[in-house]
């Protein structure tokens, strides 16, 4: 896979860290997550099949040192705490990449590591709410609704760090020197939405306020419509030869219902007709057509539509729970999905990984003991 042999020590974290993580697993790299001693979480690392887990206080000398030992062995490190956090322990950029000159160190944050903001806490709606997107979302005459934590914690987080250290990787392919990545979720926030930005001139598009543009729901030929069966189309008929297919198949014509006029009345229309069929019956009237119409899925439904198992988009892990596969799909060396592998339980590689940087079996027990590390139950992979 193209990241084998990329070796990743991952400080344990929420959403952005943890997928950016699983994202470099998928595609091969190695990856040991450093989770706290006695440390806990509000959430479960849903993200962590396949990767390996030390657990250490690295507030101590000893704990500090085993890190730096990791991370003399190491390609990239994932820290996804606020700026000044890892300097104040003497394991920021500069103590790391001082003994390790090719380490990549990817910082993950919301603000960054400098401005006002850096070192605030904050969540996926209060950096997008910055970035100035979350402005957008939401129908008129009501207040902005996030997307969940979709946009900053994985797109403009994640995401985006994974490009990063790409990015750096390859470079040092080049110059055979690491270099820090200072992702900030607002930063990635705001160029993943740099279309947004850069679209805001463009006559009929953009202008009006939320909820009353073509694209956020102004529109009567880009919006959703309740089916008879209680679920939901989703309608794109933007281009005007793909609007007319559309019509055709509800069997009208502009002049019953103009693409750029009247667009409350129209979608007090569609809203009435979509009612008249379940959603099965409409996708037997849309699909294979240019009318950019298609079914609206849940996250299990996704799974058995048969566009997506025809590209065998999702697959299946215990407990009936769908996930995707890695995307994009390469020809010689796609991702490998870690789905099927364990989530590991804190420290529970401990062991294995001290072993692995020549600690003795006595220096181990003796760590384990005094609370430098934690040594977590070892699962049975029955």
């Amino acid at each position: 896979m193209p990241l084998k042999h990329i070796k990743v020590l991952e400080l344990a974290g929420l959403a952005p860290g943890p997928f950016c993580g699983m994202i470099l697993a998928e595609f091969g790299a190695t990856v040991t997550k450093v989770d706290k001693v006695n440390g806990s979480h509000v959430l479960p690392d849903s993200l962590g099949h396949g990767k390996r887990s030390i657990a250490l206080n690295l507030k101590s000398l000893d704990g500090a040192e085993i890190f730096k030992k990791l991370s003399d062995q190491s390609d990239v490190l994932i820290d996804p705490y606020r700026a000044g956090v890892m300097e104040r322990m003497n394991l920021g950029p500069d103590d790391l990449m001082k003994r390790n000159k090719r380490l990549i160190y990817a910082r993950l944050t919301g603000y960054g590591q400098k401005g006002p903001y850096a070192n605030m806490a904050g969540h996926d709606i209060n950096y997008l709410g910055l970035s100035g997107l979350l402005s957008l979302c939401g129908r008129y005459d009501q207040k902005p609704i996030p997307p969940a934590n979709l946009a900053a914690d994985f797109g403009g987080g994640g995401l985006m760090c994974a490009f990063g250290i790409m990015l750096a990787l390859f470079e040092r392919s080049r110059s055979n020197i690491g270099q820090v990545v200072d992702t900030s979720m607002v930063d990635g926030s705001a160029y993943l939405g740099s279309w947004f930005f850069r679209s805001q001139n463009l006559l009929g598009l953009w202008g009006n306020p939320r909820g009353k543009n073509i694209l956020d729901t102004g529109s009567h030929f880009y919006d959703t419509y309740e089916t008879k069966d209680k679920q939901y189309m989703c309608v794109g008929a933007l281009e005007p030869q793909f609007y007319e297919i559309f019509l055709e198949k509800l069997g009208l014509s502009t002049n019953d219902m103009p693409q750029f006029d009247k667009f409350e009345e129209n979608r007090a229309k569609l809203e009435t007709i979509f009612k008249q069929k379940t959603q099965d019956e409409w996708c037997a009237i849309f699909d294979g057509t240019d009318a950019c119409v298609t079914p609206l899925l849940n996250l299990k439904d996704a799974a058995v539509h048969a566009h997506n198992k025809e590209r065998d988009t999702f697959t299946t892990i215990e407990n009936d729970l769908v996930i995707p596969k890695p995307a994009p799909q390469l020809s010689r060396c796609s991702g490998k999905t870690k789905g099927h592998q364990r989530i590991p339980e804190p420290g529970e590689h401990t062991t294995e990984i001290l072993a692995e940087l020549n600690f003795k079996s006595k220096e181990i027990a003796n760590l384990i003991s005094t609370g430098i590390v934690h040594q977590g139950t070892k699962r049975s992979m029955l």
